[in-house]
């Protein structure tokens, strides 16, 4: 009977929490999954059913294809560039040397600059005409003349790939950094006396204490790189000749650009089913690496 009551007083806590779930998630999402189903511009909401024609159309079209390429591409580089630099800088910072609460400060700076902000920063870098960055390549005797990086589709991923990882690899860096401070130093002046070199101390002493945390780190940035919107809006667009229109991009246009609301429902579906399924993955890391984190 004790138990009854409780889980009935538990229920009636959640109760207004879960009204508001559902009218701030389920509904928006019914309606979604509605429009998707049938061929609704955004002049007149209400179109004619075509069941699932949006979704076959939209997977086995070019357009897809190569907004999902690009993404994929994008995060793949850009959360492994992150993971590399976070673990070097976390190994730095962890370091004993004056100065290092001043460089463990500044490395948060990047990641606390909202992303509208660190896009535009990044566009003036790029500037053709007046950035800083052809105006030290210049100098250096690197180039011959002014580049327009995001104007040219051979360089435009790839300078976004770098704004995305210069704002970004702080967060992984903190998190190896409060890993690798939970290693007992005992253990690493023990690997010392043995003779363990740098790499086997990171090998076999460091990275068990990593690898938890990493992975956590790795699918949290995976999720929030597949779903970029931001920062290649303000950046480039999705050009030039859409060689950087991701996902995101794909539905954004779709649905407002071109007014076809049913077939841009179809894509965010589709975005968020992927997101999903690497929450999945996200939610059975977690669940394995409970004890360390």
């Amino acid at each position: 009977m004790t138990s009854t009551r409780t889980d009935l007083r538990a229920w009636a806590l959640m109760l207004p929490l879960l009204v508001v779930i559902l009218g701030v998630v389920s509904w928006p999402l019914a309606s979604t999954v509605h429009l998707s189903l049938t061929d609704a511009g955004m002049a007149a909401r209400s179109g004619n059913f075509v069941g699932l024609g949006n979704f076959t159309r939209n997977l086995g079209s070019g357009a897809f294809r190569a907004a999902f390429v690009n993404t994929a591409w994008f995060t793949a580089v850009s959360v492994s560039a992150e993971l590399v630099l976070g673990v070097l800088a976390a190994l730095l910072l962890n370091q004993e040397f004056r100065g290092r609460s001043f460089l463990r400060a500044l490395m948060i700076l990047p990641w606390a600059l909202p992303t509208v902000v660190n896009a535009i920063l990044w566009r003036l870098i790029y500037n053709p005409e007046y950035g800083a960055l052809n105006s030290a390549l210049y100098q250096l005797g690197l180039i011959d003349a002014y580049r327009s990086w995001l104007g040219q589709p051979s360089s435009a991923m790839m300078a976004m790939v770098v704004a995305d990882v210069w704002k970004n690899f702080p967060l992984v860096g903190l998190i190896s950094l409060a890993a690798l401070q939970s290693v007992p130093r005992e253990t690493l002046a023990a690997a010392i006396v043995d003779g363990a070199g740098p790499w086997a101390r990171f090998r076999h002493v460091m990275l068990p204490y990593l690898a938890g945390p990493l992975m956590i780190a790795i699918v949290l940035r995976t999720i929030e790189a597949f779903k970029v919107f931001d920062i290649v809006w303000i950046m480039t667009r999705g050009g030039p000749a859409n060689s950087t229109r991701t996902l995101s991009i794909l539905v954004y246009q779709e649905a407002f650009s071109f007014q076809r609301a049913g077939s841009g429902a179809s894509l965010a579906l589709i975005v968020t089913l992927v997101v999903m399924m690497l929450a999945v993955a996200y939610v059975a890391i977690m669940r394995r690496t409970a004890l360390r984190v």
